[in-house]
């Protein structure tokens, strides 16, 4: 599969969220849709960014936006990490990685001094039509959300 360019159209593809149920992205066309990749659940960057997202998540409404966090966790560990943290919104688990590889986020870190392949912390957006529109690379966390809501705010 090849990864996906700024301007493609977002292949339609099936993912597995918390509470078992299966999605496919063509469910949410005439929306937005928000996909954050974080490296692991109840991490404090990866709790940070998801409350973030669960603290704006009403306006990311009023958008016509819907928001999911993609990561390689289980559907059990999504599942705890939803209902601690509150979120609003599924969380998808990619153990997979078919997701990470579509949208290319699987890097090689370096962690207590070993390489290691993770997910770099990236989000994507894609429109109501299904088109790629926005990514952010390498994100940090403080003020990504907004600058998110800034974009889709813009279009």
């Amino acid at each position: 599969m090849k990864n996906l360019t700024l301007g493609e159209i977002v292949p339609d593809f099936i993912a597995t969220i918390t509470h078992n149920k299966t999605i496919k992205l063509n469910d949410f066309s005439g929306k937005n849709v928000v996909l954050y990749f974080y490296p692991k659940d109840n991490t404090p960057g990866c709790t940070l960014e998801s409350d973030d997202f669960r603290d704006n998540y009403k306006k990311f409404e009023t958008l016509h936006t819907v928001i999911f966090g993609v990561s390689r966790d289980s559907v059990k560990s999504h599942d705890n990490f939803k209902c601690k943290q509150a979120l609003p919104f599924d969380l998808i688990s990619d153990s997979e990685e078919r997701l990470c590889q579509l949208f290319d986020v699987l890097k090689s870190k370096n962690m207590y001094g070993k390489q290691v392949i993770g997910i770099e912390r990236s989000t994507f957006l894609i429109n109501a039509e299904g088109v790629l529109i926005h990514e952010w690379r390498k994100v940090k966390v403080d003020g990504h959300c907004l600058d998110v809501l800034e974009t889709i705010g813009a279009i």
